[in-house]
């Protein structure tokens, strides 16, 4: 049975070996003999399940990896010969160009006279170029004695590359033996753990243990900085490095005409290194430098998807299909933010907004639960059982998000930020692009709305450019929240922006309830505000009057919504001239402030200032 098993096995790497290149076929007949007898077969069992194993690898991965030469079935297992070039780095790409600050940060590390074992770290997005600076550095490089270059994308694979090394140098065949000669041997080897993008490996149980030798680590992980004595962040190139290496993967000429267009499409790419080769590939293809912007403006999600028939390397994935590996791998709520986020602007995103989102209390002229079931089902993720927030569950997801780049952090500023290219991206993968911009279009208005009154100036200048991302969509989904981003507009000194927000929360209101309904006139006074920091201010004291009037007459004098809205139109008629009116009004405000608050309450001298202002100028 072991005998028709093994011959089963060695035809179909036989068969799978003859559709490969004439130069693979005789390396694969040195490792193997067919025709040996069923006893010397259970001999060599294990072994040749190893060298099938490194024939997989070796015929679907795009890294240099070799078989192993072993003898003929029959011969002596100690006279297994390995190959010499197993595992070895892969040449960079012909067209590479740039980083040469990061290259010059390697090279000073490794130099650096130490007793401990050095592991660098690169980190950064799919497609940033990781592995291509490795593979310059190695060629660059002449100070190590051994190079061994690891597929650490999963277990299987870093087990199988450290087995290849164990193997090369006859010191066994597993990934264990390879560990033990790597400890052993104290010379100046590189190991190099390539695409360890997985969280949930610990890389460092594929560490030797010793301290001599040289790791470098390429990674979507930042978080396996840990275990680096030092690290760099692989991201956008510079413009000039960018425009050399859109003109080489494109064939170009680098004359000052095409360099020009060139820097317009490699800023339009934000100067990241795949979607620059990539374009290159196309223009090479078509000789469309000219108009590659004007596919890429109608054409983008498929330019940036489709690989090229010619490449530089052995790159396998596209711009989006590199991220769209990584976006798999997260949890559905890690998804849902990052998807969401994607209708945000790309820099300045905080915890905040949602958590103060979930703080929404729902006033009755707002919209109901009901209405916001969508929003409140995806802030429940970064809730606990109670509906507290959840700063922890939080963090997670966004770890998540960051373990694979998709997302940065900055400490100092506790922002997060997304590539622009990702950002763009994030939205492709959305099913329904409104439901996903209702949602965030409500969140964002939740988040405002929960905000205190003291708080809302600050508070609007950190999410104006969030508010001006999401009405680039379908601004008739803002109704229900028309009145906060129209007051972040004015808050920060934008009234042109806020008056059609407010105009159409305003109208609707009146359409739906009574003029002096509370949801009405708190449109109303919205409007009013903006009119006045227009300059309209005749349009501004009628409404303004209207809601002073309605308050009184429902709430009474001395209710505070009637004493704010008479302290507006006080300030109303002090800018039109009509002091004494004003300083009537703003009496009648100070004194029930006074009794109400206190003398020394900030409202109340506020409105003692007011109106000894206006009693100047009688």
């Amino acid at each position: 049975m072991l005998c028709e098993d093994l011959e089963k096995l060695l035809s179909e790497v036989h068969d799978r070996v003859q559709q490969k290149p004439k130069s693979f076929r005789g390396r694969f007949e040195e490792v193997v003999k067919v025709g040996s007898t069923a006893d010397e077969i259970s001999k060599y069992e294990n072994r040749i399940r190893e060298l099938r194993l490194n024939f997989i690898l070796a015929g679907t991965m795009e890294t240099n990896f070799y078989l192993a030469k072993a003898p003929p079935i029959g011969g002596s297992p100690s006279n297994v010969i390995a190959a010499s070039n197993i595992n070895s780095c892969p040449l960079p790409s012909k067209i590479f160009h740039g980083r040469e600050t990061i290259l010059a940060t390697m090279v000073k590390y490794y130099a650096e006279d130490t007793r401990k074992q050095r592991i660098f770290l690169l980190h950064g997005l799919g497609g940033a170029g990781k592995t291509q600076i490795t593979m310059k550095f190695v060629e660059d490089s002449s100070q190590f004695s051994d190079v061994f270059f690891i597929d650490a994308s999963t277990p299987e694979t870093i087990d199988t590359g450290l087995m290849n090394i164990a193997v090369s140098k006859n010191s066994g065949s597993n990934a264990q033996d390879a560990l033990q000669w790597l400890s052993r041997t104290a010379e100046e080897w590189l190991l190099i753990f390539d695409n360890a993008d997985d969280p949930k490996i610990n890389l460092h149980t594929y560490f030797p243990r010793c301290r001599h030798g040289n790791i470098v680590i390429t990674s979507r992980n930042p978080e396996l900085a840990v275990h680096a004595g030092a690290n760099a962040a692989v991201s956008d190139m510079g413009e000039t490095d960018s425009v050399e290496l859109l003109l080489k993967s494109a064939a170009q000429d680098s004359n000052p005409q095409n360099r020009e267009v060139a820097r317009e499409i490699v800023k339009e790419l934000c100067y990241f290194p795949l979607a620059i080769i990539q374009a290159g590939a196309f223009i090479s293809k078509s000789g469309a430098l000219n108009s590659y912007l004007a596919y890429y403006s109608v054409h983008r999600v498929r330019l940036l998807s489709e690989k090229p028939a010619q490449t530089h390397d052995d790159y396998g994935s596209t711009v989006y299909t590199t991220w769209q590996i990584s976006f798999k791998e997260l949890t559905q709520p890690a998804a849902t933010l990052l998807q969401l986020c994607s209708f945000l602007h790309h820099q300045g995103i905080s915890e905040q907004i949602f958590s103060n989102a979930s703080l929404y209390t729902f006033p009755t002229h707002g919209p109901s639960r009901e209405e916001l079931r969508g929003p409140l089902e995806i802030l429940s993720h970064f809730t606990d059982s109670t509906g507290a927030w959840d700063s922890l569950r939080f963090m997670d997801l966004t770890h998540e998000l960051i373990g694979y780049s998709l997302i940065n952090f900055d400490p100092v500023t506790k922002m997060f930020s997304i590539h622009p290219l990702v950002h763009k991206w994030s939205q492709s993968t959305v099913g329904d692009p409104r439901e996903y911009h209702s949602h965030m279009v409500a969140i964002a208005g939740m988040s405002f709305g929960a905000i205190p009154e003291q708080a809302k100036q600050v508070a609007s200048l950190r999410l104006l450019a969030h508010v001006d991302s999401l009405l680039q969509g379908d601004t008739a989904v803002t109704f229900e929240f028309g009145v906060e981003y129209a007051d972040i507009y004015r808050w920060v000194g934008q009234p042109k922006k806020a008056e059609p927000q407010a105009l159409a929360v305003l109208e609707r209101r009146r359409d739906t309830f009574a003029e002096n309904h509370p949801a009405t006139l708190t449109a109303m006074d919205c409007v009013a505000h903006i009119y006045f920091q227009l300059g309209r201010l005749q349009e501004a004291e009628a409404l303004e009057s209207v809601v002073f009037q309605q308050r009184k007459t429902v709430l009474g004098e001395d209710h505070p919504e009637t004493l704010v809205a008479m302290g507006n139109l006080a300030i109303t008629y002090q800018q039109l001239g009509r002091l004494q009116e004003a300083e009537a009004l703003e009496s009648v405000v100070f004194e029930q402030r006074k009794t109400v608050l206190g003398e020394d309450h900030p409202e109340t001298l506020s409105t003692a200032g007011g109106r000894d202002t206006s009693k100047c100028c009688l």
